[in-house]
């Protein structure tokens, strides 16, 4: 899977892969650093995304569960899982959607939230919930787009004073 996006130097191309067990150091890591950087978030969101990730591993089924890693140039510069909601029949929970400040802009978050939802309805699930901070307005937007509803919105320990905890879902 490829896509383009406009640069000065002509479109650069970025391809889709399929996650696997080796790209979840690399996903750890950059949320850590990215998160940090931009929002101050601590080594508690760090633990959310490794428990996360150790969860995924766990149990992983392949025919209802994926991860995908969005490359440019050789190198992962975005993220993605979905997996079973471990409380709700038929129902997937999209998980650790990432790209990276150089990547943003060229379709890699918008493509990477609709290979979930092509993926969930192929694996036969009724919805796909997610959980996500209200300070992310460029991941609310991309969910938005693809037909999320905020659900349901609270404080969130784990964020900073006026920042909530939100979660969002699509009926597919």
């Amino acid at each position: 899977m490829t896509g383009r996006g406009a640069s000065a130097s002509g479109p650069p191309v970025w391809t889709l892969r399929a996650a696997g067990r080796e790209d979840f150091g690399w996903v750890v890591e950059r949320h850590r650093d990215l998160y940090r950087r931009e929002h101050d978030w601590d080594d508690r969101f760090v633990a959310l995304v490794a428990g996360v990730l150790d969860g995924f591993e766990r149990a992983w089924d392949p025919a209802r569960e994926r991860g995908w890693i969005a490359e440019l140039q050789g190198r992962p510069v975005g993220s993605v899982f979905l997996a079973r909601h471990p409380e709700r029949d038929g129902v997937a929970k999209l998980r650790l959607l990432l790209v990276e400040p150089e990547a943003r802009g060229l379709g890699i978050g918008r493509r990477l939230v609709a290979e979930c939802t092509t993926f969930a309805r192929e694996a036969g699930y009724r919805a796909i919930t997610l959980w996500t901070s209200s300070v992310l307005d460029s991941a609310r937007r991309l969910y938005e787009a693809e037909g999320y509803r905020l659900v349901r919105e609270e404080p969130e320990e784990l964020f900073h004073e006026g920042e909530l905890g939100q979660e969002w879902e699509l009926v597919l």
